[in-house]
Formats: C-alpha cells, sequence, structure tokens
C-alpha cells in the first residue's frame, strides 16, 4: 500500500526535525534536558505562529511579503499601548485585523497580485512600527510576560505551546467547513463559486484569520524578549515562508499541511542552535539554513517521485 500524500508531506519535516535534534544531541548531550529544550526552542512559539500566518494566505494561493514588518509593528503595539493602555491597545490590533481582511477584498475585487500588494503594506507596516517605537524599548505587558515563561512539567512551554497551535490550526483548515473552503479557494476558486460559496469572503476570511494568528505571534514575541523594536520579525517572512514550505505545503492549489507547518517552524527555529554548536558564524548561518531547507526540499522531491514509481509500499 502506498504512503497517501498527507503522510508524505508529514514524513520530509518530522525526519528533518528528528536528524536536527539527533546531531544537537551529538553535538551538545546535554541540551537534551528540560532546560535545553527549552533554550533551543525558545522562540518556536511565534515562528510558528507567523508560518500558520504565512500558510492560511498561501492556501488561497496568495503569498504574504509584509508578514515580518506586520509581526514587528504588532510587537511594538504590544510592547507600548498594550502595556500602558490595554483598550487601547486592543483596539489598534482589532483595526489592524480588518486591515487585513480588507486588503484580501482589494485583492479580489481588482484582481491585483497579493505579492505586490502585501509588499507595498510591508512599508506601510514599516513606518507605523518607527512611529510607535522609533529607538528599542517598550516593555512586555506582565501577563504577556507571565504566559510565555510559565514552566509547565514534563515538556517545556514552547513544545506545549507549539502542539496546541497545531491541532487547532489543523481543525481549522483540515476540519472545519470554512476551512475546507479556503482549500477550495486556493484548489479551484470556481467549485467555490458554484456551490453557492462567495469566494470574496472567503479570501477576506483567510487575510483576517491570517492576521489574527500574525497579531498572537507579535505578542508572543514581545512576552518572549520583554521590549522591542521596529525590525524586530523582520526574518519572519521569509521564515514563515519556508516553515510552510518545509511543513509539505505548496504555493499554489490550496494544499497545506497545519501540523506539518508547526515542525517546519520547529526545524527552522533549532536549525539556528544547531548551526551555532557547528561554531558556524551568524553572517554564515542564514546561507546555511537555506542550504538545509534546499537539502529538505530535495529529499521530498525525491519522495514523492519514488512514491509515484511505487517505491514507496
Amino acid at each position: 500500500m502506498k504512503f497517501s500524500s498527507d503522510t508524505l508531506r508529514l514524513l520530509v519535516p518530522v525526519l528533518s526535525l528528528a536528524a536536527l535534534l539527533a546531531g544537537v544531541y551529538y553535538l551538545q548531550p546535554r541540551a537534551m534536558s528540560y532546560t535545553g529544550l527549552n533554550l533551543l526552542f525558545n522562540l518556536a512559539v511565534p515562528i510558528a505562529l507567523a508560518t500558520i500566518a504565512q500558510m492560511l494566505i498561501m492556501a488561497v494561493n496568495d503569498l504574504d511579503l509584509s508578514m515580518g514588518t506586520f509581526v514587528s509593528f504588532v510587537a511594538c503595539v504590544a510592547a507600548t499601548y498594550l502595556n500602558d493602555a490595554p483598550l487601547i491597545g486592543g483596539l489598534i490590533l482589532l483595526a489592524a485585523i480588518g486591515v487585513y481582511a480588507l486588503l484580501g477584498v482589494v485583492i479580489h475585487l481588482r484582481n491585483l497580485p497579493a505579492i505586490v500588494v502585501t509588499l507595498g503594506m510591508s512599508f506601510v507596516w514599516s513606518g507605523l512600527a518607527v512611529l510607535l517605537l522609533p529607538t528599542p524599548g517598550g516593555a512586555a505587558p506582565a501577563w504577556v510576560r507571565t504566559l510565555m515563561t510559565v514552566k509547565p512539567p514534563f515538556a517545556p512551554m514552547a513544545i506545549l505551546a507549539s502542539i496546541l497551535i497545531a491541532v487547532v490550526a489543523h481543525v481549522i483548515v483540515m476540519r472545519s467547513s470554512f476551512g475546507v473552503l479556503i482549500r477550495a479557494v486556493g484548489g479551484n476558486a470556481r467549485t467555490v463559486e458554484r456551490a453557492g460559496a462567495s469566494v470574496l469572503w472567503v479570501r477576506a476570511g483567510a487575510y483576517g484569520l491570517a492576521a489574527v494568528f500574525a497579531v498572537l505571534a507579535g505578542v508572543a514575541l514581545v512576552g518572549l524578549t520583554t521590549s522591542a523594536d521596529a525590525n524586530i520579525a523582520l526574518r519572519y517572512t521569509l521564515l514563515s515562508i519556508a516553515g510552510v514550505i518545509l511543513g509539505g505545503g505548496e504555493f499554489i492549489g490550496g494544499r497545506v499541511s497545519p501540523i506539518g507547518a508547526v515542525i517546519g517552524a520547529l526545524t527552522l527555529a533549532l536549525a539556528g542552535a544547531f548551526l551555532s554548536f557547528l561554531r558556524i558564524s551568524p553572517d554564515w548561518q542564514i546561507g546555511a539554513q537555506g542550504a538545509i531547507l534546499i537539502v529538505v526540499l530535495a529529499m521530498r522531491l525525491a519522495l514523492n517521485r519514488l512514491d509515484r514509481r511505487g517505491g514507496l509500499q
């Protein structure tokens, strides 16, 4: 019996994460303790949330190039208004979610390329972030800091939170009727129209839901770093795209895997620590992470070809 496509999508990210964990254990066995795992996956939660946000955009055949600047903007709001004036901060974040949903409407009605619109919005979010925090500063709300630094028994907070994120995203995208519509729009929008659903509102809903996860990513990031700046999450744009692809998602066709995306995010978070253990200069680490991604994608392509030939039984 052949492996299903969903199984293959999960197989590669799971093997990649296992290989990195084995490499870390070989280089530094003490890193496999509770404290060590907590440090290794310290920033995994905001990366996982941003990856799920990007996955929702990619599920409708779009690509968000403003993810990093938006998360940075949210972080600045969380470290200023959400801390000093929670009501105003909450309203600002709700308005930001509304803007994201409106972007989905504009992109659909005007038939604009999402990559261009979101690239333009990246400058808007970046400018707003600089207005809020011209220099690094601010402070995380006490409740966010407490939530992100809690130490549950058995497993670190980052791992348990990542499992929760994967389960919630899987239920929304793969089990709910709205998730079916999102993937259908990415696969064949005409079938959605024939079924009587509005592609416009589905795309707007996907963008709005993506913004919710991105807001959570920014708030979680501030809870871990205790402060913010306008450039705190710029790398999240590429990391989120890489996490989706690494987790089995594709750029077209509404083919995504929420659980795989979270595992991909964990893999990317772990890759930085692994490269540090190899004593690779930070200047070279981004290139090395790209090389790891290329190797993993090549492995996934090889497995897909082997499965089509009947080699995976």
